[in-house]
């Protein structure tokens, strides 16, 4: 794996993972690194399976999200890292509530930007998509092979451009005047005008997220999505509670995962704070980093000082 590491082995401060989503890297989380090691945490950011300097590995089912988390148990174990506090966003959310429910030892809080902890439900998550969203959100036309590589790959460029902004319209709007609030269709990655409004990477930082998936393409990131059905059969059994002191941010705009996602997860994250950062859309680290940064400073200097 390919791994970032910032700041000093402080003993009254913990070690901090930041886990990114999809289509990122771990470049997403540079505002946090730097202010995560200034504020004396070693700071540990991997490019996870599937992406950038790690680029694809294995096979399909290697991607199945209790791989992925052995992914970052052997990350922690080659640094001689006990426990963490781990912070993810997106699919990375994901992953870290994984480790907070199976791995909880290895763990000394989790954190997600945007990504509600759920119940396990009757069917999986793309299944959900279809009944729900219809066969055109994007999670569904993302389980068949080539057609997702197709779309993102035909102008890696224009993606990036196009996607990483933020939206033209508050979420109220968006969902009351689209007509791509109820499908959120894979074109959404193209760049829906009513999602596109200020952009928030320069051009020097557009080429970072070019040249890796140039040299990468999408296979590896899309496989976290071929794997929603294995996941869901893994998790049968599981108990739902994590226990672990928990962080949730939510933006007020994401289309993708609004705030309303994460209600009732008091139940089964007892020790939960939550809040909600305003003017904000779905790539929040990256399009409010001054606010993130002081809500994660702020809770892990309150909880793990």
């Amino acid at each position: 794996m390919a791994v970032h590491l910032s700041g000093p082995e402080h003993p009254r401060r913990p070690p901090v993972v930041l886990l990114h989503g999809f289509p990122e890297l771990a470049h997403s989380w540079r505002h946090q690194a730097l202010a995560l090691a200034a504020a004396g945490h070693r700071v540990v950011v991997p490019d996870l399976r599937g992406y950038g300097g790690t680029g694809p590995q294995g096979g399909l089912a290697d991607y199945r999200m209790a791989n992925l988390a052995q992914d970052v148990l052997g990350l922690l174990d080659a640094l001689g890292i006990g426990r963490a506090v781990v912070v993810g966003h997106d699919f990375g959310g994901a992953l870290a509530w994984t480790l907070a429910r199976d791995h909880a030892k290895r763990l000394l809080g989790v954190a997600s930007l945007c990504t509600p902890y759920t119940r396990r439900t009757e069917v999986d998550l793309a299944e959900t998509m279809r009944r729900t969203r219809g066969p055109q959100n994007y999670m569904v036309t993302f389980q068949a092979p080539g057609v997702g590589e197709a779309l993102l790959g035909r102008d890696i460029g224009q993606i990036f451009r196009r996607l990483m902004r933020r939206p033209a319209l508050d979420l109220e709007t968006f969902q009351r005047e689209s007509p791509h609030a109820k499908t959120l269709p894979a074109e959404a990655f193209l760049g829906l005008p009513e999602l596109m409004g200020e952009p928030f990477l320069s051009e020097v930082e557009v080429d970072v997220y070019v040249q890796a998936f140039t040299r990468t393409g999408f296979t590896g990131a899309l496989n976290w999505y071929r794997n929603l059905h294995r996941n869901w059969e893994d998790t049968e059994g599981r108990p739902d509670h994590v226990a672990l002191p928990a962080l949730m941010l939510c933006a007020d705009s994401d289309p993708y995962l609004p705030p309303a996602t994460t209600r009732g997860m008091e139940r089964i994250v007892p020790d939960l704070e939550r809040h909600t950062i305003a003017n904000c859309g779905h790539w929040m680290q990256q399009e409010r980093p001054q606010e993130v940064n002081a809500r994660l400073l702020d809770w892990l200097g309150r909880r793990f000082a």
